[in-house]
């Protein structure tokens, strides 16, 4: 095919303000692909862009195309790039990381300083009718993969990510702090790699009934059940909430590691002496790396059901709409079908 001069995306302008407009299809590196969109997923980060203009250090200071979580056909490649690709069906991982740094050439790419990430000023994302990425992170997904699937790769990395350091594995008991979609995926991936106790605590009801459809063995309510202390092996927050991650810290046994994926505030007091006399782990999740030949494998082997998690499908129209359906319970994946 001819590869357009121009494409539709909906750009942030400034907080709370969207327009859908053409702007130019980006320029292939040699090491690229040109993929046409074929599904995007709204996350969190999304949606925090859109009501805040920031995250932490992150702010948006100009025009920004939001979207990372991102499936398509590649169209076209750069000079370096075999054209056998083109007509492939892929998965994007949204990052461009330098390659050369120590975080890079150990492995650790996701903490690159460097690294370009969709939908991260001043790297534009995926709500748009076409994007680029490098060769090898255009991952390749069978025809028994929809294009949803597909893109929701990205949050099921998360998962991926938040459960290995978390060192999930056969007999694990783990206790996942909310119910929302990152929560949901990590219970799912905690099956998957043999937990056998995941515990999901959520508020909502609505959320603690789709946890135990999910994988969860059981769900419970941490305002009127409470979380028990010193019961399990690991403990992930996916809320964001200060009072989930004190209380999940205080549910680890000795040796327990907390795993926080959620984002809230960027400052939470700790029970120290509780850390110290378990002698627990507690970490962070920035993204993932090399995490997307594990999660198209959990998704083709059906250990991992993401086309389940799908709750709506918005043009690049309704792409306001689509951030704001992440306020009710009943919605765990809205996805942004560009064309």
């Amino acid at each position: 095919m001819t590869t357009p001069v121009n494409m539709r995306a909906s750009i942030l302008e400034h907080t709370r303000s969207l327009i859908v407009a053409d702007v130019p299809v980006p320029a292939l590196a040699t090491d690229q692909v040109l993929v046409r969109i074929a599904a995007v997923g709204v996350c969190g980060s999304d949606v925090h862009y859109f009501h805040e203009g920031r995250i932490g250090d992150f702010v948006v200071e100009e025009p920004l195309i939001l979207g990372h979580e991102a499936s398509g056909t590649i169209v076209a490649v750069g000079a370096d790039v075999s054209a056998d690709r083109v007509g492939e069906r892929v998965s994007i991982e949204p990052q461009r990381p330098c390659r050369r740094c120590r975080f890079c050439t150990a492995g650790r790419y996701n903490l690159c300083d460097r690294i370009e990430f969709y939908a991260t000023p001043p790297i534009h994302g995926a709500f748009a009718e076409y994007a680029v990425i490098q060769d090898d992170f255009a991952h390749s997904v069978p025809d028994s993969i929809s294009d949803d699937a597909a893109a929701l790769m990205e949050p099921l990395s998360v998962g991926i990510w938040s459960c290995r350091k978390a060192g999930i594995a056969p007999g694990t008991s783990v206790l996942i702090a909310g119910a929302g979609p990152i929560g949901i995926v990590i219970a799912q991936v905690a099956r998957a790699f043999g937990a056998t106790d995941i515990v999901v605590s959520d508020p909502v009801a609505e959320r603690r009934e789709l946890a135990l459809r999910f994988g969860a063995t059981r769900a419970i309510d941490p305002i009127n059940d409470g979380i028990p202390s010193a019961a399990f092996d690991a403990f992930i927050d996916a809320s964001g909430s200060s009072i989930a991650v004190k209380q999940g810290i205080g549910s680890l046994r000795g040796a327990g590691i907390a795993v926080l994926v959620g984002m809230g505030a960027d400052d939470v007091s700790l029970p120290v002496s509780t850390i110290q006399n378990r002698e627990l782990v507690v970490t962070g999740v920035f993204r993932y790396a090399n995490t997307w030949p594990t999660a198209i494998a959990l998704v083709a082997s059906g250990a991992v059901d993401l086309d389940a998690l799908v709750t709506g499908h918005f043009g690049l129209d309704d792409v306001e709409a689509a951030l704001e359906s992440t306020n009710s319970p009943a919605t765990l994946k809205s996805m942004v079908v560009p064309s």
